[in-house]
Formats: structure tokens, C-alpha cells, sequence
């Protein structure tokens, strides 16, 4: 073999890999003598056996999907007219069964007389099409599940509204200032149980409580309005928070199977300015006097619906005239991107802010400092500021 040969030989091997990796080939068709010459891709390409021998033009319309004909006729004509180079797609059913789609591009060989043959480059596009096709499906599903979770969220928040409706502005009791706010999360998906509750006692005292229901969706939902509403109506006993928590945690162990809870329940005494309150395993409140923030040392109490073997325990803080009290859910201080601690340093830096202000613009200052809602949890604050005696 010469050196000439064996360079052919190896510019033809190529060629047939190039061939098999585009899954393209060539093909001649000679429309004076009948000769046709198919490479070895189009043959697999067709699903056809080379011992067959390669296909007229006009044979392969045995092979095309009958609502593609008509795009198989128009390239023929075309090319056939010599005019230009031409292409088209259609989908072609092979003897095994298997369609497939392909981009034929035909251009018409020319001699003084007219066209003498066609020469034609033939692709198998079927993977890119049927990639194309999932991208779509894909794209049409991810918008039907974004449009999904806005009503889902529009009916969850609704939801939420009518169970906890928060109240405008600030709360007015006997020498004090009480402002709530329920953040929401900015995921759908997260949208969970947290709930708060503010309001005055037939013996003068103000019930003031949050807490934090454990999962997402209408489930958790559903979970705090149960816990919420039982507050509501074991605070008329007039049991100090303590025992309230007690028969909470009684109510999540016996009725509200899986489900955890945090809580803060707190009396406060307007006249004698005394805050009486328990927890459980919620975070303790901050308490900001003379400017400076410091976290109130919590009672003793353990999630709600982790035993009943733990009693709760109370705590007592005299409170001051300007003190502020701020009340919150964790939602409010973890953020996947940074550590608890961080995040309680920063509601501590904006909280020192609040005393002196409005109220209820404050919570919204003091959201905005600590870098806004958790994209992935909700949560509720509760401030309440101590005035002058009247």
C-alpha cells in the first residue's frame, strides 16, 4: 500500500467517524443514468440493510410519515427545478418500526442541459427534537406549578387572614404600646404555623403570646389555629402562663399527632408593670432599656408535645417606664446563609432603635435592617413598649 492510499484510507476512516458522531450522511442520486451512492451512515440512518441497496428519490416517500408527504414533494420539486439548494424536515418510519426525525438538504447538480443529479446531505435530528420537546414540556409544567403555588399561596395566605387577622397599627392598653406583625415567608412552600396573640384580660392584665407551629402548609396551618384558639380560651381561667402551657402541651401531645410547637405566654400588668411569662422552646424575649437590647433569662419548658414528664416554669421581670419587650419566632433570626447567633445580634442592634418611635413603623425599620422576610420560613413578631403612668 502506498503512503498515498493509506492516507486515503485514513481521511475516508475519519470522515465515516465524523459521519457517525453528527449521525449524518451523504447521498448522490444521478438523474441521467439512475446510478444512486448512499454512505454507510444514511443506510443507518434509514434502518436499511446496504445488501438492499440505496433508495430512488422517488422511493422515499414509502419511508415518510403520511403527514409529512407534503414536505417530502416540495423538496423534491424544488431541487428538481435546479434552482438552489433546499431543505426540509419529516419524520420517516423505519422497517423496524422506529420513527425518526430527519433534515434532508438536497442541491441539485448542474451540467449546460439542466440539473444531471442531486446531491444530498442527510441528519438524524431525532434526539435533538425529542431534547427540545422535554425542554418544552418542561417550561409548560414549571409555569403550571408556578401558577400553582401563587394560588396556593394566595389561599394559604387568605387562610391565614381570616384565622389571624392582624390588627392595624398598634394595640392601646393601659400605659402601653402593642404592636404585631406576622411576616410571611417568600416561598410558598414555607409558609408554616406561626401565630401571635395581644389582647386585653377581663381583670386588666394584657395576654401577650407567640408561637410557632412545626411544619408548612395548610397542615401546619390548620395545627396553629387549633393551638391558637384553645389559648384563647383556657387565658379566661385566668391560670398564670405556666399552666396555660401545660394544658397546651396536653392539648398537641393528645389531639395534634406528630406535631411539635414553640410558645412564649406572658401576663403583663399594666399598673404595676410586672411581665409574668413562660416558654417553651422558644427563643427569649429581648428586652431594651436605657438603650441598650439583652435577652430576658428564660423559665424552664421544653417544646410543646415533647413530654409531659417537664413541668413549665414561670419568670418575672418588673418592667420600666420606656422599656420595650420584642417577642419572636425563630423564622426571624435563622436564615440558611448565616449562623443563629449573627442573627440575633442584628435584631438586638435594630431593636435598641424602637424605643421612642412609632411603634409600628419601627417593625418595619427592624425588618428591614436584619435584611428582610426569611425566603424560607415565616415568622411573628410581638413589641410592646412601656409608657409613662397616666
Amino acid at each position: 500500500m502506498s503512503m498515498l492510499d493509506g492516507d486515503i484510507e485514513l481521511l475516508a476512516a475519519r470522515l465515516a467517524h465524523a459521519q457517525r458522531l453528527g449521525n449524518m450522511g451523504w447521498a448522490e442520486w444521478n438523474l441521467r443514468t439512475g446510478g444512486i451512492v448512499w454512505s454507510e451512515q444514511v443506510y443507518a440512518i434509514f434502518g436499511r440493510d446496504p445488501v438492499q441497496g440505496p433508495l430512488p428519490l422517488a422511493n422515499l416517500a414509502a419511508y415518510v410519515e403520511p403527514a409529512d408527504l407534503a414536505a417530502l414533494d416540495e423538496l423534491l420539486w424544488t431541487v428538481t427545478q435546479g434552482v438552489e439548494p433546499v431543505q426540509a424536515e419529516f419524520r420517516v418510519r423505519r422497517a423496524d418500526g422506529d420513527v425518526r426525525n430527519l433534515r434532508m438538504v438536497l442541491e441539485p447538480l448542474m451540467a449546460p442541459g439542466g440539473p444531471t443529479g442531486v446531491h444530498g446531505v442527510i441528519q438524524d435530528i431525532t434526539g435533538r427534537r425529542r431534547a427540545e420537546r422535554i425542554m418544552s414540556e418542561s417550561r409548560r409544567q414549571l409555569l403550571e406549578a408556578r401558577v400553582q403555588a401563587a394560588e396556593e399561596r394566595h389561599v394559604m395566605l387568605a387562610l391565614r387572614e381570616a384565622i389571624l387577622p392582624e390588627p392595624v397599627g398598634c394595640l392601646d392598653l393601659p400605659h402601653t404600646r402593642i404592636a404585631v406583625r406576622y411576616v410571611p415567608a417568600e416561598k410558598t412552600a414555607s409558609l408554616g404555623g406561626d401565630w401571635f396573640e395581644a389582647a386585653a384580660l377581663p381583670d386588666g392584665r394584657a395576654l401577650l403570646a407567640i408561637g410557632d407551629v412545626s411544619g408548612h402548609g395548610l397542615p401546619a396551618i390548620a395545627h396553629m389555629a387549633q393551638l391558637r384558639h384553645a389559648l384563647v380560651g383556657l387565658t379566661m381561667t385566668g391560670e398564670p402562663p405556666n399552666q396555660l402551657l401545660t394544658w397546651l402541651n396536653d392539648l398537641v401531645l393528645h389531639r395534634l399527632a406528630d406535631t411539635t410547637a414553640t410558645a412564649i405566654i406572658g401576663h403583663l400588668d399594666a399598673a404595676t408593670r410586672v411581665f409574668t411569662w413562660g416558654q417553651a422552646g422558644n427563643l427569649a424575649p429581648v428586652l431594651v432599656r436605657d438603650g441598650v437590647a439583652s435577652r430576658l433569662a428564660p423559665p424552664r419548658g421544653i417544646l410543646l408535645g415533647a413530654t409531659g414528664e417537664v413541668p413549665y416554669q414561670l419568670a418575672t421581670t418588673r418592667l420600666r417606664s420606656g422599656d420595650l419587650v420584642l417577642m419572636f419566632t425563630d423564622g426571624l433570626v435563622e436564615r440558611r446563609t448565616r449562623d443563629i447567633d449573627e442573627g440575633l445580634d442584628l435584631v438586638m442592634t435594630a431593636a435598641c432603635k424602637l424605643p421612642g418611635r412609632d411603634l409600628d413603623e419601627g417593625l418595619d425599620r427592624l425588618l428591614e435592617d436584619i435584611g428582610g422576610p426569611n425566603p424560607e420560613d415565616d415568622a411573628c413578631l410581638l413589641a410592646v413598649g412601656i409608657l409613662g403612668t397616666c
